[in-house]
């Protein structure tokens, strides 16, 4: 449709606020310099990229109001204008800064004109801070994006052990802010799944999580945050096992597992592959605690065939206790087999129910686990098994045969 014919007045208005632009750019920078801190302390660089964006604007609405059915592609353009480098060091707050102070400056030049002038600088700038409002709204969204493929990619990389030169990196992309100990939790992922609820329970608690999303099962990696950026409410002395009770509720119905600690993220590959092994065995224990340590489902995760638990059992079960006394091997298995009795114990090894009791407590302050509880006996016996299996080092003294009655 062509355009009507534009009165006198709107023509010399025009004409009017053609000859002031240079001068309402220049004093937009002024006042912008005088008012907004953070733009006085921007490079040079980037406040030009600010006043080219200012210039922009008033451009663009000189050339609205000429013609207001430009909106959509003018206001646009002037976004078109800044740098992409400007547009991630500029947040919203500070562009919709930047538009008050041009509006402002543009009212105040053109006070007393033409009230049909004013209404359309605000309506203008109404257009273009909603523009402004999308513009990032499509950024965070593209970055959003972005950042749920690199947190897969990482939290993938963490489980498979496929971990290389690449991950600090991709990791610090991430804004990760973990320093120190990192231990993984695997569950359930709930029906109505909420990531940013879990992050923000997450830093309630003075950790930071990588979130990972496969299928039916939800793995965290949960690491301590930097104090730099705890929060003064962050209950950062927590356990890792107290984190993940607190937790909890984020995961659907189910085992939950928490893999042991390890020093650092990029050793997370060692838990990861604790908690997976333990969250598949799980079931097995029937009254297992949710959430469960990985530690606690050796003798599962052994059955199944997991070299780590078999390992793990030999390793700081059977060989301290082998290194620290025999007597304590063999009065270990002797306890175990005689269905956990002091007496049975004390009648076949010919010693003192009291002497039972003694090296029971040894076998406690030397491995840290309690063969007088039903749970830590199965994992100890399990121990030993392996550990009897993979050495000819000790031979078991041969179990009293019954006697019938």
């Amino acid at each position: 449709m062509p355009r009507s014919p534009e009165s006198p007045d709107k023509t010399e208005t025009l004409a009017w606020l053609r000859r002031i632009s240079g001068d309402l750019a220049t004093i937009t920078l002024k006042r912008l310099e005088d008012t907004l801190p953070w733009y006085a302390d921007m490079p040079p660089g980037r406040r030009s990229s600010v006043g080219l964006v200012a210039q922009a604007g008033i451009t663009s609405f000189i050339q609205w109001y000429d013609d207001p059915t430009s909106t959509p592609w003018i206001a646009s353009d002037i976004f078109a204008a800044a740098p992409r480098e400007l547009l991630r060091s500029v947040s919203l707050q500070q562009t919709l800064q930047l538009i008050r102070v041009t509006v402002e400056v543009t009212e105040e030049r053109v006070a007393g004109r033409a009230e049909d002038l004013r209404e359309a600088i605000l309506l203008f700038s109404r257009e273009v801070a909603f523009t402004a409002a999308d513009v990032y709204a499509r950024a965070a969204e593209a970055r959003g994006l972005w950042d749920a493929r690199l947190e897969a990619l990482v939290v993938d990389s963490i489980l498979t052990g496929g971990a290389d030169e690449e991950l600090p990196s991709r990791i610090a992309a991430l804004g990760w802010h973990g320093h120190g100990e990192v231990a993984v939790l695997v569950g359930t992922t709930p029906p109505q799944f909420d990531v940013d609820q879990l992050r923000r329970m997450a830093r309630k608690l003075g950790v930071d999580v990588l979130v990972g999303v496969q299928g039916s099962r939800l793995v965290l990696v949960i690491g301590r945050t930097d104090p730099a950026h705890q929060a003064v409410e962050d209950e950062s002395d927590l356990a890792f096992t107290d984190i993940a009770k607190r937790l909890e509720p984020g995961f659907g119905t189910g085992h939950l597992v928490l893999g042991p600690t390890v020093p650092a993220l990029v050793d997370a590959g060692q838990s990861a592959r604790a908690a997976l092994a333990g969250f598949a065995v799980a079931r097995a224990w029937r009254n297992a605690p949710r959430p469960v340590e990985a530690d606690d489902l050796l003798p599962e995760r052994a059955l199944a065939g997991d070299p780590l638990a078999k390992h793990t059992l030999v390793e700081r079960i059977y060989r301290p206790l082998r290194a620290h006394s025999a007597d304590l091997v063999t009065t270990l298995w002797s306890y175990l087999d005689n269905g956990r009795s002091l007496e049975a114990t004390a009648r076949e090894l010919f010693v003192h129910p009291n002497t039972v009791r003694y090296r029971l407590k040894r076998v406690s302050d030397v491995i840290g686990w309690d063969a007088t509880g039903p749970r830590e006996a199965l994992i100890l016996q399990t121990a030993l098994v392996l550990g009897a299996i993979g050495t000819d080092a000790t031979r078991r003294r041969p179990v009293a045969t019954r006697r019938t009655r």
